[in-house]
């Protein structure tokens, strides 16, 4: 009866830890395949992989979450510590660590639109970068040679810019970049157009524009590479994106930001005949200006004349000048006298010569001259005589003392390898090569031996 009895009770089911963990995710599968979830993110890490990790909590729990990269790219915001979210995916366990978590497939802001929390969020970085300094920006060109534009080839935006373009200055080249402004791709399309304006010249400013619409429509305007490639822009970029009111990062990294693209359009160029109006009043300025400070220099030149030290320079030129007339007469007058007085000289000196016996003067000058003659000769050959008497001494003392008359003797003079003469034998070394000079030709030789 006992027996029986222990027969009839329940059997005992024993699982493996991966059993039962089985048996829980099939239950998570079944209960929870599609769950919206409403948290604090926390913890958040993105990993090398591209998958999101991060734990959703409130005031009294918490759950871990990943969301995969394939999910990941189509966030239009990257979650982050302390924001509140509102999650959809499955229920389901991570097996190796016995956890349960949400696989998350769609993220949104709690209280703000995704698009708008990414906009603030790509705002705060390229602003801390630098990229919306006003120290930054470049100027327009006063008068650009061609425009580019970078919109879509359809549409009214395109038409609206040619045809102001064309009203403000007929000449003014236009060329156009045709992209996609919204939807997949059109940020690369806008970002490839823009950098292909910096690479081709082929215009000299940049229109970067589309038509209004909703943040979805013009959020091709906020993504990162666009704003990079204006960013990088060696060509001025006119933001022109949507009406007045919608504000798109391309706008604050721009140069110059136009509320629609018709104002981009009247931005870019001024009319022709404003131009022609500017540059006639300004001729009209410079000869004025020029009239003024010609008849300011004149006035100038004017005071200066009448200043006193010029009335001072004046009088005491005009003293010099007559020193110099008094000068002139006095020269006049010696000059004069100096003449007369040759003159009488001359005469004086004609009425003597007439007297004079000129034969008997000539006999005594050349008697004079033949004594002088004889005493300089006489002198000359003494002196001669005395020159050559000391010339053969010193040829004598010469000769005795001559290297050649040395040499002559047997002796020889020594030099080494950079020529100069050898005095001491401890001015070689063994080896070294010395060149000998004797009375007759020079010998080459290598020291063998040294002594002393």
């Amino acid at each position: 009866m006992t027996q029986g009895l222990l027969d009839l009770g329940p059997q005992r089911k024993v699982y493996t830890v991966s059993e039962l963990t089985q048996e829980i995710k099939s239950l998570f599968e079944k209960q929870f395949p599609d769950v919206w979830v409403t948290g604090e993110v926390s913890n958040f890490r993105a990993a090398s992989s591209g998958n999101l990790y991060f734990t959703l909590k409130d005031a009294s729990a918490q759950l871990r979450a990943v969301c995969f990269r394939n999910l990941a790219r189509y966030l239009k915001f990257k979650p982050q510590d302390g924001i509140s979210v509102i999650a959809r995916g499955r229920l389901n366990v991570y097996e190796a660590r016995g956890e349960y978590q949400l696989y998350v497939e769609y993220l949104e802001p709690a209280g703000l639109g995704a698009l708008q929390l990414a906009f603030e969020q790509l705002k705060q970085k390229l602003a801390a970068e630098g990229l919306f300094d006003p120290a930054r920006k470049k100027p327009l060109p006063m008068l650009p040679r061609a425009v580019g534009v970078v919109t879509s080839p359809t549409g009214a935006v395109i038409r609206d810019i040619v045809r102001i373009l064309r009203r403000r200055f007929p000449n003014l080249s236009i060329v156009l970049y045709p992209v996609k402004v919204q939807g997949e791709g059109a940020a690369e399309e806008i970002a490839a157009g823009i950098e292909y304006f910096n690479r081709h010249p082929l215009a000299d400013v940049l229109i970067v524009a589309r038509g209004g619409g909703s943040i979805e429509d013009l959020w091709a305007f906020n993504e990162e590479t666009v704003a990079r490639a204006i960013a990088a822009s060696k060509l001025p970029v006119i933001s022109a994106v949507g009406h007045e009111t919608d504000f798109t990062i391309a706008d604050f990294v721009a140069d110059l930001r136009a509320p629609t693209p018709s104002a981009a359009a009247e931005l870019v160029v001024r009319p022709r005949q404003d131009l022609e109006a500017e540059l006639d009043y300004r001729a009209r300025r410079m000869a004025q200006i020029l009239r003024l400070k010609l008849s300011e220099a004149r006035q100038r030149l004017t005071e200066l004349r009448m200043h006193r030290a010029f009335q001072t320079l004046a009088e005491r030129l005009r003293e010099r000048a007559q020193q110099v007339d008094d000068y002139v007469v006095a020269l006049e007058r010696a000059l004069r006298a100096r003449l007369h007085a040759a003159r009488q000289h001359w005469l004086g000196a004609s009425a003597g010569i007439v007297r004079y016996d000129f034969r008997r003067l000539l006999g005594l000058k050349q008697a004079a001259l033949a004594e002088r003659e004889r005493k300089l000769e006489t002198e000359f050959r003494r002196y001669l005589a005395d020159r050559r008497n000391r010339w053969a001494q010193l040829a004598a003392v010469l000769n005795e003392r001559s290297p050649l008359t040395i040499l002559n003797r047997g002796y020889s003079i020594t030099r080494d390898a950079v020529g100069r003469i050898v005095r001491d034998a401890a001015q070689v070394a063994i080896g070294d090569d010395v060149s000998i000079r004797l009375a007759r030709g020079e010998l080459g030789a290598t020291v063998k031996s040294r002594k002393g």
